[in-house]
């Protein structure tokens, strides 16, 4: 019988797989992306240096833990690894009024930008290895699309 590379008993394997989001069969880093949630409902309204540091830890936590877990697999940015999707959406969330509207627009700004990886998105995907590799696409396109989500808020045409 054939032994599994996951194992959601070791921590670093189960950040990096989003507690086991990352397993499923169907869009991986869609179902990943959701593991942000509970962090984002936990710190909204906190204050915004706060939140930073979250974000900043949850990157420093997924360098290690993202490289380690693709060490394990033998790939470097496998599939199933999606501590980075967690981290780019809450980034994405950060200081923006959660409700259901803003969490759809930003989840879907979120996507868009992780899966499209626009300009330099695509190059840091490209150019970067080891954990900071498969972190780094993802902050930038947290950070896009917290920009954008910023935007349409501040200038009215997401109406919260």
């Amino acid at each position: 019988m054939k032994q599994s590379k996951y194992s959601l008993s070791r921590p670093h394997q189960f950040l990096a797989l989003g507690y086991g989001l990352g397993l499923a069969p169907k869009a991986p880093g869609t179902f990943g992306t959701l593991g942000a949630l509970p962090f984002i409902f936990l710190s909204n309204g906190w204050p915004i240096w706060l939140q930073i540091a979250i974000a900043v830890v949850f990157c420093l936590v997924g360098f290690w833990a993202c490289g380690k877990t693709a060490d394990d697999l033998g790939v470097h940015d496998h599939p199933a690894i999606v501590w980075d999707e967690v981290a780019g959406f809450y980034i994405t969330m950060m200081f923006a009024p959660i409700n259901w509207l803003t969490l759809l627009v930003g989840f879907l700004l979120f996507r868009f930008f992780d899966i499209a990886k626009p300009g330099p998105i695509r190059t840091l995907d490209r150019k970067l290895q080891g954990g900071f590799g498969i972190m780094a696409d993802d902050i930038l396109a947290g950070i896009f699309s917290l920009i954008c989500l910023q935007a349409l808020i501040k200038t009215g045409y997401l109406t919260i």
